[in-house]
This record gives structure tokens, C-alpha cells and sequence, in this order.
């Protein structure tokens, strides 16, 4: 009976013979990726030493030839660890963000690991991984368990890849309800005008140069990383225009980063309405057109969490309590729907790749019209069924 072929990437017995001018040959047969299965032999002073140089010479050609070296018997916390440093590649080539790293990294420390960490990748069954969900869903809540999901995924599935396992048992777990989304809601007029008031008035918000930053987040619609980012090189007042091409974010263990918005369609030149030109024209005097537009207090770049943590100071908690950084964004696109504009305008104003992000999530007019009812109206008589009548 022909004996059984090698696992790839595995070796067999290691016999050592000794050698013309002295010292011993370790040799053994290696079965490589191509399926071709090969002898290995490495020389030294006795046989041991020939043996252990055979065997780490083969464990560094089972790492080449067999990739990650997982097995339904490697622990999940080995994949884990090859899963982050895929992700880490991504960020170095510009096709993952920094912050999206981080709260991977982040999920997987606090919440992935201590539950599963010390498992085999065979032993991560459907049940089990739907009961690790299903209880950060319970007590953490609804985004933190789409975020295990997530994760657990994302390493499952590179196992999946590298033949350590044969399907990726998140795919069957159930979905992770939640809360229903809110409608979008964006300032009325009347709120803008109480807003701006509001900060106007409000000293600590002038101190900590709110009225500026929120008056131009409303007049253009950018997110506020990307207003915390821009600098005088890329504002053009004669044209009265600004590009938008960065983004603020704080990477832990990293500090603040400047680094390229989202998407490519997130890179974008805007035209400032007036009002807006105004603003950068005064701070351009002020600051001499160095630097930062929306500076810190030592001139650099400013964090964005310490300047939501302003806002929500700024807003109180009655009137405005609802009112974040993302309500600037549906205010204006809210403004530019109402003018007429096309859902592709403002999906470019706003930097959005799919205008189906726009249209579910920044538009947040409500308003009720007269006008469908109108034109039904129009129809009714133009068939001249005024008498018409009905159940």
C-alpha cells in the first residue's frame, strides 16, 4: 500500500549519516506548497546540531511556503495578531484609515480577545461566536456588538483564507438589532439664526473659537476633522474657494495626524458663499495666512475631540442638546436640496462617493408639500372625472 503524502508545509523523520572530512548530515523529506515533496539535508559539527539547523531551516520554509502557518488548532489570538498586521498594511498603503485601525485594535483588546482569545480557530462554532455577539450586545449595546462582529469576522475570515478553517462561522450568526435610526435632522432657519446667537453670546464659545468654525462647517457642509485640517495653502480668497483635501484625527500612541480624507471623492474644491469668504478674510489678516485656519491655542493643529467637547459644552442640554458636528453637514445639504440642487451636487459638496449616502442620511427635510397633492389635482381634472366617486 503507497504510504499517504505529507501535509503540505510538514516534513517527515530525520535521519543523520556521517560525513567525508568529518560531522554528521541531518536529511529529511519536505513536502512544499507546490505539492512536490523534496529532500531537505543540512550538515554540522555532530548530529544534534545538524538535526536542530535542519529543523529551524524548515520552519522558516513551512513559514514561506505555507504562508501563516494556521491551523484549526492555532489559537485565535495567533490570527488575530496576523489580522491586525494585515490591517496595519492596508493603512500604509492609504486603503484603510488610521482611526479605523485603532478601533479595531481597540475592539479586539477590550472585548474580542478576553472572550475568545485562548480558543482554537476549530473550537469558534457558530453558537459560540453568536453567544460572544449576542452578550456584548446585551450589555455593551447594539454599535459595540457590530463592531465584535466585525472583528471576529475579519480574523475568521483570514483563517478561512489560509485554509485553517472551511467556512467562516459569522456568516450564519444572527443579525445585531438595534435602535431605529433616526430621521436626519438639520437646523430650520429660525434655529440657525438662535444658534449663531447663542454663540455669539456665550464667552467660553468665543474663547474657544466656535462661532467661526461652526459659521463655515454650515457654509460649506464639510465634516469637522476636514475643517480642523485645512490651512491657508489651500484656501484661494480671490476665487473664494478652499480644498478640501485632509482630515484631523488622534491616533492613540500616535498623537493628532493630518492625513488624506476618506475616499477620493472626499478631495474636493468648494466655493464659499459670501458670508464664508468673509470670515476667512478676517482670519487671514489675523493670522497672516500660516498655518492652520481653525488653529489651536499654541497655533497648531486642533484636536477634534477636545473641540466636540467644546460644542457640547457650548449647546447646553435643553434647546440645542441635540445638535452635534454632523448636524452642520445635514443643515447644509438640507439648504442646498431645498434650492434645487441635484442629490449629485450635493453628494459632491459633501464629499460622499454614493449619493444614496446623501439621500437616506443628509437630507433631513421633512417640510410638508402641497405639491404632489397638486398635481394629482391637475390630473383628476384633466380626465374630467370631477364626478367621479368611490370607495
Amino acid at each position: 500500500m503507497p504510504r499517504p503524502p505529507l501535509p503540505i508545509g510538514t516534513y517527515g523523520n530525520i535521519t543523520t549519516h556521517p560525513v567525508a572530512g568529518g560531522g554528521f548530515c541531518a536529511v529529511t523529506r519536505f513536502r512544499d506548497h507546490d505539492g512536490v515533496t523534496r529532500k531537505v539535508k543540512r550538515v554540522a559539527a555532530t548530529a544534534a546540531a545538524a538535526k536542530n539547523r535542519l529543523r529551524e531551516d524548515l520552519r522558516d520554509r513551512a513559514k514561506v511556503t505555507g504562508g501563516s502557518g494556521l491551523t484549526g488548532d492555532s489559537r485565535f489570538s495567533v490570527a488575530a495578531e496576523q489580522w491586525m498586521s494585515a490591517v496595519d498594511v492596508l493603512v500604509e498603503q492609504g486603503r484603510r484609515s488610521p482611526g479605523t485601525a485603532q478601533v479595531y485594535r481597540s475592539t479586539l483588546q477590550g472585548h474580542v480577545l478576553p472572550a475568545v482569545g485562548e480558543l482554537r480557530l476549530r473550537e469558534l462554532t457558530v453558537p459560540r461566536v453568536d453567544r460572544v455577539v449576542q452578550l456584548v450586545h446585551l450589555h455593551q449595546g447594539a454599535p459595540t456588538a457590530k463592531l465584535v462582529r466585525t472583528v471576529l469576522s475579519g480574523v475568521l475570515g483570514l483563517a478561512v483564507r489560509h485554509g485553517a478553517l472551511p467556512t467562516n462561522p459569522v456568516r450564519e450568526i444572527a443579525n445585531v438589532g438595534g435602535q431605529p435610526k433616526r430621521r436626519p435632522r438639520a437646523l430650520t432657519a429660525e434655529e440657525r439664526k438662535a444658534w449663531v446667537s447663542r454663540l455669539a453670546g456665550d464667552e467660553d464659545a468665543r474663547r474657544k473659537d466656535l462661532p467661526d468654525l461652526c459659521a463655515f462647517m454650515l457654509a460649506t457642509g464639510v465634516r469637522i476633522g476636514e475643517a480642523l485640517a485645512l490651512s491657508w495653502d489651500e484656501v484661494d480668497l480671490d476665487a473664494g474657494t478652499v480644498a478640501i483635501d485632509w482630515t484631523v484625527i488622534r491616533i492613540k500612541g500616535v498623537g493628532l495626524v493630518r492625513k488624506a480624507t476618506k475616499t477620493s471623492a472626499g478631495e474636493r474644491t468648494l466655493v464659499v458663499p459670501g458670508y464664508g469668504r468673509s470670515i476667512l478674510r478676517r482670519r487671514f489678516l489675523a493670522a497672516g495666512g500660516r498655518g492652520p485656519v481653525f488653529p489651536d491655542s499654541l497655533g497648531g493643529w486642533r484636536d477634534p475631540s477636545n473641540t466636540l467637547r467644546a460644542l457640547r459644552a457650548a449647546r447646553g442640554s435643553e434647546e440645542f442638546a441635540w445638535v452635534t458636528s454632523h448636524v452642520f453637514r445635514k443643515t447644509a445639504a438640507t439648504v442646498l436640496d431645498g434650492a434645487g440642487l441635484t442629490a449629485r451636487e450635493i453628494a459632491d459638496q459633501l464629499g460622499h462617493a454614493q449619493v444614496s449616502m446623501t439621500q437616506n442620511r443628509y437630507l433631513g427635510r421633512r417640510a410638508v408639500s402641497s405639491s404632489a397633492a397638486e398635481a394629482l389635482e391637475r390630473a383628476h381634472h384633466d380626465e374630467g372625472e370631477e364626478g367621479v366617486s368611490g370607495p
